[in-house]
């Protein structure tokens, strides 16, 4: 496939779509019901419909019987701890093989045209992106999310916070799964705008941002602390009138959907003509400036409304070089400013 049909290609074989993405259009044009329609496809399949999928499979096969969540135990957490871990090993350790190792694509639709095997760096474990950030996923990121899976499933099991039912709440709960995307960018603006405070970036966020050039196991490659406060988006219903399949919902949707961003490809050839949207270029954008497109894909815009939304365009950087400037101008004068 000629991924130039679709994007340019730098002196460096860096691409970047030819298309800029778009906050969701509703909040210019509400009335507009073909794009209605499109977007309502989009936001469907495929990846919520897997955060479903996946989520139902957890529901019905693999979770522990309420009665036994009563009671904290190393058998249940555990439990929970490894089917985390097979199900992130099958999903991200797929696309890692098939289109890292294998090199099923080459460097077609890749942002970065380097693979991280070819970039060796002292600030990674073994000097090897690839393994520090495998590393971290099974010793940080998969055990705060299961941390945080045992936190709500054990309170709704204990009745310690109210268990909405579907047959008395069915309009309620399913506005509040279409919401959970929602729920979840708005979350992670506000903590990823934490992270990026000098003090916690330096010990805390600059451990996922080591990986300039993001693949699937840098997804959950974070420090402990910022794992947490990830998947505690969780725990915003043992807050708000819920039910825990929609919980697990919101927390499968922040672990398994922490890859859509770190894809490192705009598109997956599935085969020679079918390909997968990965929605990965604006973190990957955050990745590469560091201070820009702190949320999502602008489904709720805050990036744009604080002014650090960048689509990749010129204007998108021209927007950020210019608060850039702002930000040196201001350093410069209070370093220069006398006390009196």
């Amino acid at each position: 496939m000629d991924d130039l049909l679709y994007g340019t290609r730098n002196k460096r074989g860096d691409w970047s779509p030819r298309q800029h993405p778009e906050v969701a259009f509703f909040w210019s044009r509400p009335l507009d019901l073909r794009a209605w329609g499109k977007f309502l496809i989009g936001y469907i399949w495929p990846w919520n419909a897997f955060h479903v999928a996946v989520t139902l499979l957890y529901w019905n096969v693999l979770l522990p019987d309420w009665d036994t969540m009563k009671t904290l135990s190393w058998s249940w957490v555990l439990w929970l701890y490894m089917v985390n871990g097979i199900g992130i090993f099958l999903i991200y350790g797929s696309i890692e093989a098939i289109y890292y190792w294998k090199r099923k694509q080459g460097t077609r639709f890749k942002y970065n045209a380097k693979f991280p095997s070819e970039q060796p760096s002292d600030v990674f474990w073994f000097k090897s992106q690839n393994i520090d950030n495998f590393l971290r996923t099974y010793l940080s990121g998969i055990v705060f999310w299961t941390l945080v899976e045992v936190i709500l499933l054990w309170t709704f099991a204990n009745g310690y916070v109210p268990w909405l039912s579907w047959a008395q709440n069915p309009y309620y709960l399913a506005l509040l799964v279409f919401l959970t995307p929602m729920i979840h960018e708005v979350h992670f603006f506000l903590i990823h705008r934490l992270i990026h405070t000098p003090f916690l970036y330096k010990w805390v966020h600059s451990v996922h941002h080591n990986s300039v050039n993001p693949s699937p196991w840098s997804s959950l490659s974070m420090h402990p602390l910022e794992t947490f406060l990830y998947h505690a988006v969780a725990l915003w219903h043992l807050v708000i009138p819920s039910n825990p399949l929609i919980g697990l919902l919101q927390l499968n949707m922040a672990g398994y959907g922490a890859l859509n961003g770190h894809i490192g490809f705009d598109k997956l050839e599935l085969t020679d003509d079918a390909t997968l949207d990965s929605h990965a270029y604006i973190h990957y954008l955050h990745h590469k400036y560091f201070e820009v497109n702190y949320g999502g894909d602008g489904l709720i815009p805050l990036d744009q409304w604080f002014g650090t939304w960048h689509d990749g365009s010129k204007e998108g950087r021209e927007r950020m070089e210019a608060r850039y400037a702002k930000k040196v101008a201001r350093m410069n004068k209070a370093s220069t400013e006398v006390p009196r």
